[in-house]
């Protein structure tokens, strides 16, 4: 049993008794870079089986919580994503893990980092948060507290791919740091995973989840497990998960960013606010995807592409990976300003 979980649902009933009822919503995220043609499919089609999986938990009466961390699993078992089963080597040839989610309710968060192999590092960050004081565990604390909740520890080679042992032989040949691989090295980008859920009660959650970057120091921790850079919820503001160049993310704090922005925008307006904003000072490319209180939804990237997968109302589903064309040529041409974001119009036909 959790231990927060009776006093959560109290303070949701209270806090929801006046309002109309939400329609439930989930969208989801595969990660933000230069993905190549022959992962498209397989990153969108992971996309959407996630989204359907948080779905399922919604339509059932679950929690955003439930359904953030549902989705988020199944984007870590999946090994075409960067996340868990799927998930990149480190300088030494081992894998560290990061993960987050937050409940918009109390504005609870549990987050672990460089945690070593394990399955479903959201799941462990889940247990961080309700089983702990604490809102983050690291490395060798995080792995120990894995193991003592009976989460089995793996082998880092039973989480990596032969493509991901391959871009590790590549990168170890001709090391480089961690902003040209995101900017310039397609194979060793990183494919973040993430989700964002309001459910019928109106509570908003999200989650965030990442192997990191290939040849990345040991210890090298970026954006996704840290609360208010990859991940926020906040019933009051709306819900947020990043993705894209960690170290630039954090700098602006782009999830608590992206939500400040939101008065008085939408939601994918203001997401892509917060991108072309990053850009400008720091320099760094990323996605994010958000919903507000409202049930509006948010889908932005700065980067070639990203996937993401959307379910909401009576089961209407939207997916997608690409910039549309016309953002496409104008990047081709050197286009910069408005035409550096792509805001996905969900409302389209």
């Amino acid at each position: 049993m959790y231990r927060r979980a009776s006093a959560r649902l109290l303070r949701s009933y209270g806090r929801r008794l006046s309002s109309s009822t939400p329609r439930p919503v989930i969208v989801v995220h595969g990660g933000a870079w230069a993905i190549p043609e022959p992962l498209t499919d397989a990153s969108v089609a992971g996309c959407e089986a996630a989204a359907q999986a948080g779905w399922e938990v919604l339509q059932r009466g679950g929690s955003a919580l439930d359904a953030v961390e549902a989705a988020t699993r199944v984007l870590e078992d999946d090994p075409a994503f960067d996340a868990g089963n799927g998930a990149v080597l480190n300088e030494v040839g081992e894998v560290e893990l990061d993960a987050i989610v937050m409940d918009g309710v109390d504005l609870s968060c549990g987050a672990v980092a460089a945690i070593g192999p394990v399955a479903n590092p959201v799941s462990v960050a889940r247990m961080v948060m309700e089983r702990t004081p604490h809102c983050l565990l690291v490395g060798e604390g995080a792995t120990r507290f894995a193991e003592q909740q009976g989460v089995p520890l793996l082998r880092s080679v039973d989480l990596v791919t032969a493509e991901a042992q391959q871009q590790w032989r590549e990168m170890a040949a001709f090391p480089t740091s961690v902003k040209q691989l995101f900017n310039t090295h397609p194979l060793a980008a990183s494919d973040t995973v993430g989700a964002v859920a309001l459910d019928a009660s109106g509570n908003l959650a999200s989650a965030t989840s990442t192997g990191g970057i290939t040849f990345k120091r040991v210890g090298r921790v970026g954006d996704s497990p840290i609360v208010g850079a990859g991940c926020y919820a906040d019933n009051d503001l709306g819900a947020v998960s990043c993705t894209g160049h960690g170290e630039s993310i954090m700098r602006l704090t782009l999830a608590r960013h992206a939500l400040w922005l939101m008065h008085g925008r939408s939601p994918g307006e203001a997401c892509a606010e917060a991108l072309r904003q990053m850009h400008a000072r720091v320099g760094g490319c990323g996605g994010t995807i958000s919903i507000a209180p409202s049930g509006e939804v948010g889908v932005a990237f700065s980067t070639p592409r990203m996937a993401w997968a959307c379910v909401r109302g009576d089961g209407d589903a939207r997916s997608g990976i690409d910039r549309s064309a016309s953002l496409a040529e104008a990047e081709e041409e050197g286009g910069e300003g408005e035409s550096i974001v792509e805001v996905v119009r969900l409302d389209r036909a």
